[in-house]
């Protein structure tokens, strides 16, 4: 299944979602893979394509992040 990420940094964690992308990466629990991504111009807004069987494993991921993003998961078909 493929789902499109919509993240949204929060007001003033552009520089923290870097600096800790940097240092950990992706932090993607095993069976959720990163296609591709595509960052709006101004930097506060990223947009990822990723896949999985298990969506259960977003709640994984998003658990790394919330504290200085907040997610969108759609569900896509291509």
């Amino acid at each position: 299944m493929r789902f499109m990420v919509i993240e949204t940094f929060l007001p003033g964690c552009r520089e923290q979602v870097y600096a800790r992308f940097g240092e950990k990466g992706r932090m993607l629990p095993d069976g959720l893979r990163f296609v591709e991504r595509w960052l709006e111009k101004d930097g506060d807004r990223c947009v990822q394509l990723m896949e999985t069987d298990r969506p259960e494993l977003f709640a994984v991921w998003t658990e790394n992040w919330k504290d200085i993003i907040s997610f969108e998961i759609i569900p896509v078909e291509s």
